[in-house]
């Protein structure tokens, strides 16, 4: 999605910066801007995380509440995922529904997420076909300056590892809670890097303006095990072959350090 508009002179010198290794924040092609976190901080969810990219601030929060199933998974839990563009995050973003680039926001974290099988959905089952756990995940942009997906992939590592739910006892087919709670496990940690492409040069963490100059970008979530679980391609370009695999090499390294700082978190 395109919310900045960059000078053809501006557009120009991004360009012949990457072309020349380096970037106009003067970081390397493959370096990120500083990452920071915070969790917990939200008292009314059952685990919260803030991450700071750069001028990029993404809060994602995690509520628990009893449900019903889907009918073709009368034993399993929900996982659901939504984004939201606060107006105070840039100039152009308003109140009203989710814009496309929100909605896509969502679902790439969401698809990164089941793709992993980050829960085990069946263990969110209380009562087969009437009982649920529902796990609501709930991304808020606060100020954009790019790489939304990263960040709150990221953030939502951070948030679901320190999630706790409430537990309930099943009695004769109803549930009574018990008034105390139990983390929420997870299978696997996986963390979506997006790899930017502007002429035939690969970035990471590009910025809006680099966003808007890009000719298109892959996003590979990876989980601990190296695994791909994910891809997701926007642009009009294509990807060959060997750059998908250079990206999978890019991903696999910079994956790695990014869970290990949502770890640090804790």
């Amino acid at each position: 999605m395109s919310n900045n508009i960059v000078s053809r002179l501006k557009r120009k010198k991004i360009q012949e910066v990457v072309a020349a290794g380096k970037r106009m924040d003067g970081r390397g092609l493959l370096e990120f801007r500083e990452m920071t976190f915070k969790t917990n901080f939200l008292k009314k969810s059952e685990g919260s995380a803030e991450i700071k990219l750069g001028k990029t601030h993404v809060i994602v929060g995690v509520t628990a509440k009893i449900g019903f199933p889907f009918d073709d998974t009368p034993n399993k839990g929900v996982l659901m995922t939504g984004a939201e563009y606060t107006p105070v995050a840039h100039a152009t973003w308003e109140p009203g529904p989710p814009p496309n680039g929100a909605i896509e926001l969502a679902r790439v974290v969401d698809r990164g997420l089941r793709s992993a099988e980050i829960l085990d959905m069946s263990e969110l089952c209380l009562i087969e076909g009437k009982k649920v756990y529902i796990i609501s995940l709930d991304l808020y942009v606060l100020n954009w300056d790019g790489n939304l997906i990263d960040a709150c992939g990221a953030a939502s590592i951070a948030a679901l590892r320190n999630t706790k739910i409430p537990t309930y006892k099943v009695t004769k087919g109803e549930l009574k809670a018990t008034g105390k709670t139990k983390k929420l496990k997870l299978r696997v940690e996986p963390i979506p890097i997006t790899i930017t492409k502007i002429n035939e040069h690969f970035i990471l963490d590009a910025t809006a303006d680099e966003e808007e100059v890009a000719d298109g970008r892959l996003t590979i979530t990876m989980d601990e095990k190296n695994n791909v679980t994910t891809m997701q391609k926007r642009g009009s370009i294509g990807f060959t072959v060997d750059e998908i695999k250079k990206c999978i090499n890019i991903a696999t390294e910079k994956a790695a350090e990014i869970r290990s700082l949502t770890v640090a978190s804790k």
